[in-house]
């Protein structure tokens, strides 16, 4: 059995009633065989990024402990976004409207670059909307490369980003 690591999740979505599916994806990940959630975050919404004509994101995050593998725990994280009706294909518009998004944005202390897994998430230093929540729940993790979370917070623009009541 692989030892526990604990890592990081990215949530996010925009289509329906998204604050509510993220609760629900919350739940999802904590009954992930080998995982135990230990924090997650408040809900917040937050602007589009990328295509900004669309709605508002709702975003969170959350830090697991879990015995998986990282490609064993992105499997595990596409798994749930498909069970919650999104599907990712070539032809869907990058940064789109989505039901769910889930994004490993830190697994241990290292960095993993492999074809299609790639951590800490090659974008994170740069994004609000996931350094927010990230930041809420352990704003000393190191982003490698980066510094913490929370002095890369420091150094991009969090305007409009409002926790959800």
């Amino acid at each position: 059995m692989n030892p526990a690591t604990i890592a990081f999740v990215g949530l996010g979505g925009n289509v329906g009633d998204a604050a509510a599916t993220l609760r629900e994806a919350l739940s999802a990940l904590d009954r992930l065989p080998d995982t135990r959630q230990l924090r997650a975050s408040r809900l917040y919404r937050t602007p589009a990024w990328g295509r900004v004509e669309q709605a508002d994101f709702v975003n969170a995050a959350v830090k697991l402990e879990t015995r998986l593998d990282a490609r064993g725990l992105l499997d595990a994280l596409l798994e749930v976004e498909r069970q919650f009706g999104r599907e990712r294909d070539d032809a869907q518009l990058r940064w789109g409207p989505r039901t769910l998004d889930l994004d490993l944005l830190l697994f241990g202390e290292g960095a993993i670059d492999e074809p299609g897994l790639r951590v800490p998430h090659p974008h994170l230093h740069e994004r609000a909307f996931a350094l927010v929540p990230l930041v809420e729940i352990e704003p000393e993790v190191v982003i490698p490369g980066h510094g913490t979370a929370r002095s890369a917070l420091a150094a991009v623009a969090a305007r409009g980003i409002e926790a959800l009541p």
